[in-house]
């Protein structure tokens, strides 16, 4: 079974994607953005400006997201995992943008308004990007299975709802 988890920045999706796939004994696929940055020793924000500029970036990382989860078995946790791959059980998590920005202020030891600023930009720039390179409307959750709060509930609760929900 391909479980395929999305979310915004800072939603909680690859925390909850782990706890999900190590109660199923399943594989994690979950390369990132962030990932591939690093190795180009870029900031996540210049990389995506990277890839606003050259579609390739995107449809290179596409393909390898595709590959990876075809062998089946495993929870996607990326933004667009749930359009991109073959998925049996598709599932947004969500959370206000304060919430988010809190998490991510918290994870990279940065002020608020500086992972406030951050959100608001990385959420707008992908949200263009996917729009414009795949026609895909990441706000658009019509095609899920299930959407969970991650302000309301915490990972293993939500790991409850889910597994509920797949069965």
């Amino acid at each position: 079974m391909i479980i395929a988890v999305s979310g915004l920045s800072g939603s909680g999706k690859n925390t909850f994607g782990k706890a999900l796939a190590e109660t199923l004994g399943y594989r994690v696929v979950c390369p990132t953005f962030k990932d591939l940055a690093d190795k180009e020793g870029v900031s996540l924000l210049e990389f995506q400006k990277m890839a606003g500029k050259n579609p390739e970036i995107d449809k290179k990382f596409d393909a390898c997201l595709k590959e990876e989860a075809a062998k089946g078995d495993c929870v996607v946790t990326t933004w667009l995992g749930p359009w991109m791959v073959n998925a049996d059980f598709r599932i947004w998590i969500s959370a206000s943008e304060k919430v988010r920005a809190r998490r991510l202020a918290e994870r990279e030891g940065i002020g608020m308004e500086e992972a406030e600023e951050h959100i608001k930009k990385r959420d707008d720039d992908n949200r263009k990007r996917y729009l414009e390179l795949y026609g895909i409307n990441i706000m658009d959750h019509s095609g899920f299975d299930l959407e969970i709060s991650s302000e309301k509930y915490r990972p293993p609760e939500m790991v409850e709802i889910a597994l509920r929900e797949i069965r």
